[in-house]
């Protein structure tokens, strides 16, 4: 396939008009794989808890190359040597990151294919795109696996400080409205540098990033892991389980030719062939949307009450706490749905169960955020940070809950 796209400008609520003159990564953008993501939403099921979260990882993956666009002109303002090609290739990786992406991003990202993550499935449809481009793509793919000798080049696509983090953050919060999220990526941009090598922060710009991860800490707990958001993905994930047992026995079940594939097999990380990438390439939030809406009214009543129970929002209940839970409240309330519906436990167990959910805004031994000094010299940014103030950004925090169906189920 050869390039014939010259030129496109997109519309952003968030940064206004991203323009892209790169024949390649406007073929990319047209690409199928890549137009999938128009269908697959950037933020799960949290628009049951903030209606405005209904944008699409396409949306992000647009973001983020225009914040690499920005990062490559003022690394280069000042004096860092970044040529055509690695422009390109920095574009192509940042622009692709997400690509590989099932439906409702993460919610049932381990359920379709077993121990085959978003990034893994990523680098399989890049390959496929790079054979499909000549070989166009392969300096992209080693800076998004993190081979590349140029370390900063691997840190502005995936570190504790990359284009992604500063375009998701940005987006989820101006969608969702939780202002807390709200950070200046065009001032954090501005701020980057490059010393030995390494993606530095200026001096000038430490509460810049300190904004930053507080700002990720409070979407964290507000969005990404608001409790409610978190019962509907896992009633999503119950409901997956539970059609494929259905069609395992025999069942005959209502989907899209690409969801029947993924319901009658369990595929693990070793049997991902060219057909698994193919069918994977069509899946999409639409699939899961229709199906939910015919399982609504299946005679199966665990897969018909769940169904109804996530498009009529009418959710289980959550309860978190600090402490693990109890086995005796986890019995306790599985027999209580035993006895009120009449099934057996293995099915009540569909209505109540627990999980745990953590969260660290900072990762002290990761890809370290450096600040440098006077252009020269680069510090660990942990070194920079009143001890309460980084204990309470790098502290891994757990919480364990509990979901059970609430009164007058």
């Amino acid at each position: 396939m050869s390039p014939t796209i010259k030129q496109h400008v997109f519309n952003d609520p968030i940064y206004g008009f991203i323009r892209i003159q790169d024949p390649l990564l406007l073929s990319l953008i047209e690409s199928p794989y890549f137009q999938r993501l128009r269908r697959i939403s950037q933020l799960g099921l949290s628009s049951l808890v903030y209606p405005g979260a209904q944008h699409t990882r396409f949306h992000h993956a647009l973001g983020c190359l225009h914040l690499m666009q920005k990062a490559i002109f003022v690394l280069r303002s000042k004096g860092v040597a970044i040529n055509e090609k690695e422009e390109q290739a920095l574009q192509i990786a940042i622009l692709l990151h997400d690509i590989g992406h099932g439906p409702f991003s993460h919610a049932m990202e381990h359920s379709i294919i077993h121990g085959l993550s978003h990034e893994q499935l990523t680098i399989r449809f890049m390959d496929l795109l790079n054979e499909t481009f000549h070989g166009a793509l392969d300096l992209g793919i080693k800076i998004f696996k993190g081979e590349s000798k140029r370390l900063f080049f691997n840190q502005l696509v995936a570190s504790q400080l990359d284009m992604d983090r500063l375009d998701y953050l940005k987006r989820d919060s101006f969608y969702t409205g939780v202002s807390e999220g709200n950070i200046n990526s065009e001032r954090l941009i501005s701020m980057l540098n490059v010393v030995e090598d390494i993606l530095v922060v200026e001096e000038k710009g430490l509460y810049s990033v300190e904004k930053f991860l507080m700002a990720r800490r409070f979407m964290y707990w507000q969005v990404y892991l608001h409790k409610t958001s978190m019962v509907a993905e896992h009633m999503l994930i119950k409901i997956f389980e539970r059609a494929k047992f259905l069609v395992t026995a025999g069942e005959e079940l209502y989907a899209s030719k690409a969801l029947a594939y993924f319901l009658k097999r369990d595929i693990q990380e070793t049997e991902v062939s060219s057909e698994t990438m193919h069918y994977f390439s069509m899946l999409d939030d639409v699939d899961i949307y229709a199906a939910l809406k015919e399982w609504c009214s299946h005679s199966d009543f665990v897969l018909s009450r769940l169904s109804a129970m996530v498009m009529e929002r009418k959710l289980l209940k959550i309860s978190v706490q600090e402490e693990a839970i109890e086995p005796e409240l986890l019995e306790k309330k599985l027999v209580k749905v035993q006895s009120k519906l009449k099934i057996s436990k293995d099915l009540a167990s569909y209505f109540v169960f627990k999980g745990l959910m953590t969260n660290a805004a900072y990762l002290l031994n990761k890809h370290p955020i450096y600040i440098s000094k006077k252009g020269e010299k680069k510090i660990d940014m942990e070194t920079r940070l009143a001890p309460p103030f980084l204990n309470a950004l790098s502290k891994r925090v757990e919480k364990h809950y509990i979901c059970f169906p609430k009164k007058g189920f």
